[in-house]
């Protein structure tokens, strides 16, 4: 079995203009999902928009244990990168191959965006 994460993009000014209803009907959806697919879940969550996103970059790179004396990483507000699609919201499946996680990830409703689906490499502990 391999885990896979589907990362979920949309356009944030798209679902900002929907109202109530629609927003509600797409978070059932979600809830359908999780039900049809929840021998497969080990995790998911909704982002809040890129508006509340904190960036923080190293100097030149470097790692921490580099850094002069003092010296730390840029914090700015705001997402990493300006994109029309914002991350927006993950699961973590784990199934047995590729295609199964699309199989998974055909199913995950998204009405204003697109789904990446990328295995994840073993954990630094495993």
């Amino acid at each position: 079995m391999g885990q896979y994460l589907i990362l979920i993009y949309t356009d944030e000014p798209s679902w900002a203009a929907i109202g109530e209803q629609e927003a509600g009907a797409v978070m059932a959806a979600h809830q359908r999902f999780g039900a049809r697919h929840g021998a497969v879940l080990r995790g998911g969550g909704w982002l809040h928009p890129t508006a509340t996103a904190t960036t923080l970059r190293r100097p030149d790179g470097r790692e921490r244990e580099d850094f002069a004396a003092g010296e730390d990483a840029l914090v700015t507000d705001g997402p990493y990168v300006e994109t029309k699609e914002a991350l927006g919201g993950y699961y973590l499946i784990e199934v047995p191959d590729l295609d199964t996680a699309l199989a998974v990830a055909r199913d995950v409703p998204e009405p204003f965006g697109g789904i990446e689906v990328r295995p994840m490499r073993p954990s630094v502990r495993e």
